[in-house]
């Protein structure tokens, strides 16, 4: 026990007073220990929380729209700003993703609540007035036919048929609608011309090079304009592009990946054979445009994936890169892989989730993003610190994927695979127990020195005063 000069014992408060004035530094540490172990309890607090986001299929349309308008409001803010040539100079597409998905998730918040149609209907122009700009055509061909290349004609054309159809119609957005029915023709020309050519389905992006998921998404914009224009459009031209589709899809299917029977990632720019295997984060993407083409394939395809690619770790409900039982190493396309897991395919299969009405899929995916995606901010949201806007760009779309396709893709006959398991997350809440028990034991730890001794205990009188 510590006395004062007096011999009487002191008091505890004295005692502690007197401990820290000698060793300023522990109290100094001990403050910093305990500060670390409530910012870790707020931290997997708000982690738990966020595991528990309502999936988009569980929210609704009002709801999503008004949950994805502060991230939509970031990435406003960060375009004019210009995120698209900070996003640019990190891969080729850069610049067109990230406007153009800007431009979709805008248009489909505007379907999902009408209150916000005017707006949605203005940001998503804007946004293909930026694909339209010399910046956002640069990057591609000119002379390639479509014009620009097919990446940029499908995007651009996918984003001004949703307009079009934002718009009410062509009756209402008669210009818009011209426009359109030329650059569906276009599309259609190119891939009657390669078909009747190499017999390929797949045009060029770039000078020898194609990649399927671009020409699906070409397919999808001149499907999708097709029903849009409706009877604005010639009749004839209408009946030929259905020819020209329908001509595309039999040599899509007789140039399938031979190990999953999917689309392939890549194919010979001549031929259209596959030059490797279906990679998750292609096929993610691709899946959102099928279903204009064809429903019902697109459905056998979704099942297809979410076997082949599925997650092969419980406590991890994300999507693969490479098939099951295959391994490769992440690149631009994928971004980097953990433990086989691509968070961009994880994030694109999340709007898939939802188009293809597969709720269990839907509510895990949402449940590992947030909280990993660490959003923040109230006005402007992002994931990340805003980081990546282009991440952020595509989770936008996805979450406003019903806006796409309100009605679900029926699934096939023989169903959806097994769901993911629901206890997936007790593996992040014991080490998040974990995690914050070790904080605060060393917290603890930290803090017991400078407490007064207990009474009556031998030895434990660790803070003495000078006698």
């Amino acid at each position: 026990m510590s006395r004062s000069e007096s011999g009487t014992p002191a008091a505890p408060g004295a005692a502690l007073r007197g401990a820290v004035r000698r060793r300023p530094w522990r109290a100094a540490v001990a403050v910093l220990a305990v500060l670390a172990a409530v910012a870790v309890t707020a931290l997997v607090g708000t982690g738990w929380a966020r595991a528990r986001t309502p999936s988009p299929l569980e929210l609704g349309g009002v709801r999503t729209a008004a949950s994805v308008e502060p991230h939509l409001r970031f990435l406003g803010a960060e375009l004019r700003g210009g995120a698209g040539e900070r996003m640019q100079a990190l891969f080729p597409e850069g610049y067109a993703f990230t406007h153009a998905l800007y431009g979709l998730s805008r248009a489909n918040s505007g379907t999902l609540d009408p209150d916000r149609r005017e707006e949605a209907l203005a940001e998503a122009r804007w946004a293909l007035d930026r694909l339209d700009s010399p910046a956002g055509t640069a990057p591609f061909p000119r002379e390639a036919e479509p014009e620009y290349g097919v990446f940029h004609a499908g995007w651009s054309t996918y984003l001004l048929a949703r307009i079009v159809e934002l718009a009410g119609g062509p009756e209402q957005a008669p210009q818009e609608a011209r426009r359109l029915a030329a650059d569906a023709e276009e599309i259609a020309a190119a891939f009657d011309a390669s078909l009747a050519g190499s017999g390929s389905p797949y045009l060029a992006a770039y000078p020898g090079q194609a990649w399927p998921v671009d020409s699906v998404a070409a397919a999808a914009a001149l499907a999708r304009a097709d029903r849009v224009l409706g009877g604005a459009q010639d009749p004839e031209r209408a009946e030929a592009h259905a020819a020209t589709l329908d001509a595309w899809s039999a040599a899509v299917r007789e140039r399938t990946d031979p190990g999953t029977g999917l689309i392939p990632h890549r194919v010979d720019a001549e031929t259209g054979e596959p030059a490797g295997p279906a990679r998750g984060s292609s096929q993610a993407l691709l899946l959102r445009f099928l279903p204009d083409v064809d429903p019902a394939w697109a459905a056998e395809d979704y099942r297809a994936f979410r076997e082949e690619f599925r997650s092969g770790h419980a406590w991890a409900p994300g999507v693969r890169e490479f098939p099951a039982g295959t391994g490769g190493a992440g690149d631009v396309d994928s971004g980097p892989l953990v433990l086989g897991l691509s968070a961009s395919a994880s994030a694109v299969a999340l709007g898939d989730a939802v188009v293809y009405g597969d709720e269990p899929a839907a509510a895990a995916l949402t449940g590992l993003g947030e909280p990993l995606g660490a959003a923040a901010g109230r006005e402007h949201r992002a994931y990340l610190g805003g980081a990546l806007p282009v991440g952020d760009a595509f989770m936008a779309w996805s979450r406003t994927a019903a806006g796409e396709h309100p009605d679900p893709v029926p699934p096939p006959d023989d169903g959806l695979p097994a769901p993911p398991s629901p206890w997936w997350r007790l593996s992040w809440q014991a080490a998040g127990v974990a995690v914050t028990a070790a904080a605060w034991w060393g917290a603890w730890r930290a803090v017991r020195p400078l407490l007064p001794p207990r009474p009556g205990r031998p030895g434990s009188a660790q803070i003495r005063t000078a006698q």
